[in-house]
Order: structure tokens, then C-alpha cells, then sequence
């Protein structure tokens, strides 16, 4: 997630016994590499799930390096996903050849192929044409038949998080974000919103950071799949949106800027690819009911993350203001809610963080 370089001397020790002996034997394979156990470990930033480093060997011809990736898993975020059903999907992706290959496994991690790709920043996903290519990438991974059941995930996850969380919180956290009334919430979206029949294997997480681009065939390649289920796809997309108001690595990671949510001529443009990147093109009533599909799942996308960061504060180390970041997608949900429910969206005495009631 959002893999930024940032080289630091004497990191190797980061790095698990265990893990260090399969990536020595990975390098031991490689005929150019001169000292196997001469590693470079580089930390990349923007990770919030997980701790994931760059791991380098020089070799025998100046310039030139292997390199592999080695993901850490974050302590006690298997309350959000099971590790071992993102393991097999994992393999499984990457047997379609939608990502990177896995190379190892150790008991808290694993190793994978390095991709030779940028990936993206916060500014990319505003380029029309690379929000073009995200489009069309996200129908062809929506597509994917995944083995087993084909079962919507968001509302029994939402219902397990806020389960955890109001078991995490003490009283006094619990009370600004009203979690007391949050089933409400969940069980009235899932009734407004039970008649979307558009099923897909969604990534549930596709923000910058998770995308990446070969610069030369501009190839999209949708990375980390933790989160990944069958869902809505009108929720993935919403997902998407709302993550265009990210930028994971400024001095203030967890702040959201929600000026930056697509306007509407960039919302409709998104959708007319992705509805007519399997062919032929969408009728404007397609695309219009798709993207009020889309605004609606806005707010379990609030939900869902917010949740998440109530409960990443109690068991994630990872130096990231999760309770500020959870404000901020309630907030966003009280907010929205109204206009996007009509009479359903009554919305409860909610304090920002101003101390003014929401408008």
C-alpha cells in the first residue's frame, strides 16, 4: 500500500529469522547475485494494515539488483479478515495473472514478486486518463470467478466490526461516534439498498496505494487484497471515490479532504468506461442508475472505514491517527445521509469537531 521508498541503514533486524532464511535461499538460486546473505531492506511507507519492505541484492553487474517484497502482517488485524482466505486468494489472483506471484510464507508473513511498476499517488487517481485505465481494470477484476460461494460480505462484516468495536471502546470512546445506533444504520442500508442485484469480486480497499502502473505497456495492476469479497460493485466504486479525498503520505496521513471527491461529469465519465469496458456502450440511463447506486454505498463505505478505525486503534501499532480518521468518515456519513436517503436520512444530534451540529 502506497510503496514509497525511503532506504534506512541497520533494518534488517525488522526483518523475522524466518525470513530472512527463505529469502537467502530465494537469492542462492540467482546466479549474479554474489553474496545471498547481503541484503538491503527498504521500509515503504503508506501502509496501514500491514508493515511491507523492499528487500534488494546487488548483483555481479553494476547497476543492476533482485528484489522481492516481504509483507509483515499488522498484530491483531485478523479481527478484520481471515488470513488464510487472503492467502488463497491471493494465489488464486495471481494464477490468472492479476498480480504478483507468492515466492514464501513465514508464520507472520509472506514474500511476493516484486513488481516492476510505480504505484500510484493521491494526484494519479484525478488523471482522466489513468482514472481510465482504473476503470476499465476494476470491471476486468470484478469479473474474476473466484471458487466458492459468491456471498455479499459488506453487511455481516459491518455487523462483526461493530460488534468488535463496541467491545474495544470504552464508554466515553464509544459515545461520539454513536455506536449504539450504528445497526440501525447498517440494517436500514441494507434494506434501501437490497434491490442491487450487481454482484462482483470487489477489492473493497482500491485506493491509490493498492494500484500500480508499468510505465512502459501502462498496464494496471490492482495489488493487496485483505479486504477483497464478493460485494456490490457499486460499493467498490463508491469505495474508490472516497478514497480520492486520501493522500496517505503528507505529514497528516489520516486527514481527508472531501473538496477533492469527484465532481459529477468525473463520477459519470468513470462509470461510462467501466459499464463499456466489456463492450458496447451504456445507455445514459445505465449510467445514471449505476451512479446512484454508487452514492449511495457512500455511506457504507463510511461506515465500513470508520468502524475500522475505531477498531485499528486498539490492536494496530502502526503510527496513524485511526480514532481521527474514524471521526472524520462518520462525520462524512451523518453529513450525506439526508441528502442521499431523503426521508429515511433523519439524521441524530452528532457534534464535529468544531462543536457545531452538522448542517
Amino acid at each position: 500500500m502506497g510503496a514509497v521508498e525511503k532506504p534506512v541503514d541497520n533494518k534488517e533486524y525488522r526483518i523475522p529469522g524466518e525470513a530472512k532464511e527463505i529469502l537467502k535461499s530465494l537469492a542462492s538460486k540467482w546466479e549474479d547475485v554474489a553474496d545471498a546473505s547481503s541484503l538491503q531492506v527498504i521500509p515503504l511507507k503508506g501502509a496501514m494494515t500491514n508493515e511491507v519492505f523492499q528487500i534488494k541484492w546487488s548483483t555481479k553487474t553494476e547497476n543492476v539488483s533482485h528484489k522481492v517484497l516481504v509483507r509483515i502482517y499488522g498484530e491483531g488485524v485478523e479481527v478484520f479478515f481471515d488470513r488464510e482466505n487472503e492467502i488463497h486468494t491471493f494465489e488464486f489472483i495471481s494464477k490468472q495473472g492479476q498480480g504478483p506471484r507468492l515466492l514464501g510464507r513465514f508464520s507472520n508473513g509472506r514474500i511476493e514478486e516484486f513488481i516492476h511498476a510505480r504505484t500510484l499517488s493521491a494526484s494519479d487517481l484525478r488523471d482522466p486518463d489513468m482514472s481510465a485505465l482504473i476503470a476499465a481494470k476494476m470491471k476486468e477484476f470484478h469479473g474474476l470467478e473466484m471458487p466458492g460461494p459468491k456471498n455479499i460480505s459488506l453487511w455481516d462484516r459491518l455487523r462483526n466490526w461493530l460488534k468488535t468495536a463496541k467491545r474495544l471502546c470504552t464508554p466515553e470512546e464509544a459515545k461520539p461516534f454513536r455506536l449504539d445506533s450504528i445497526e440501525e444504520e447498517i440494517s436500514l442500508l441494507e434494506k434501501e439498498l437490497s434491490g442491487d442485484w450487481s454482484i462482483g469480486f470487489c477489492h473493497n480497499d482500491l485506493q491509490y496505494g493498492n494500484i500500480m502502473i508499468d510505465e512502459e505497456t501502462r498496464v494496471i495492476t490492482i495489488i493487496d487484497y485483505e479486504y477483497a469479497s464478493y460485494n456490490p460493485i457499486a460499493f467498490d466504486i463508491a469505495n474508490h471515490f472516497c478514497e480520492m479525498t486520501a493522500d496517505y503520505h503528507t505529514d497528516t496521513p489520516h486527514i481527508l479532504d472531501y473538496s477533492k471527491y469527484p465532481g459529477l461529469d468525473e463520477r459519470q465519465r468513470f462509470l461510462r468506461v467501466y459499464l463499456s469496458s466489456s463492450g458496447g456502450q451504456p445507455s445514459d440511463n445505465e449510467v445514471e442508475q449505476l451512479l446512484e447506486n454508487v452514492e449511495k454505498y457512500k455511506l457504507a463505505s463510511h461506515l465500513f472505514w470508520g468502524l475500522w478505525g475505531i477498531i485499528s486503534e486498539h490492536v494496530n501499532e502502526i503510527d496513524f491517527d485511526y480514532m481521527e480518521y474514524a471521526r472524520q468518515r462518520f462525520e462524512q456519513y451523518w453529513l450525506r445521509k439526508p441528502a442521499l436517503l431523503g426521508s429515511l436520512g433523519t439524521t441524530p444530534d452528532v457534534v464535529l469537531a468544531d462543536g457545531n451540529y452538522p448542517v
